[in-house]
């Protein structure tokens, strides 16, 4: 993982856990992929995607979740849930992280897609 890529999840992971998600996992590595974070709001299990950008020259970092890393995402819940063998909501989330002009921007986005 890039330098940034890290710098990024570690500030979604803190930004999660103050807002009161419990973290399960990170970078949980499967057969179909891996996914950035595993997490818990009250009982709904939250998959959470993160990007992170220095510039946007290829648009915001959400826009690259695209329809093709959704689907492995959903294939990596799938594969989670069976191993865990526990009924949970399930919610997939994106963290976009954007570092301009010095600042930390976050934009997450609940429930991205179905």
């Amino acid at each position: 993982m890039s330098k940034i890529g890290n710098r990024g999840e570690n500030i979604a992971a803190n930004y999660l856990r103050e807002k009161g998600y419990l973290l399960l996992h990170r970078n949980y590595l499967t057969p179909y992929g891996e996914v950035d974070i595993i997490a818990k709001e009250n009982n709904t299990l939250v998959f959470v995607e993160v990007k992170t950008r220095k510039r946007m020259t290829f648009g915001n970092p959400y826009e690259s979740v695209t329809l093709k890393k959704q689907a492995k995402l959903k294939n990596i819940a799938l594969f989670y849930l069976k191993n865990i063998q526990e009924l949970y909501q399930v919610r997939f989330d994106v963290i976009s992280i954007k570092f301009e002009n010095g600042q930390t921007k976050i934009e997450h986005i609940k429930d991205a897609f179905d």
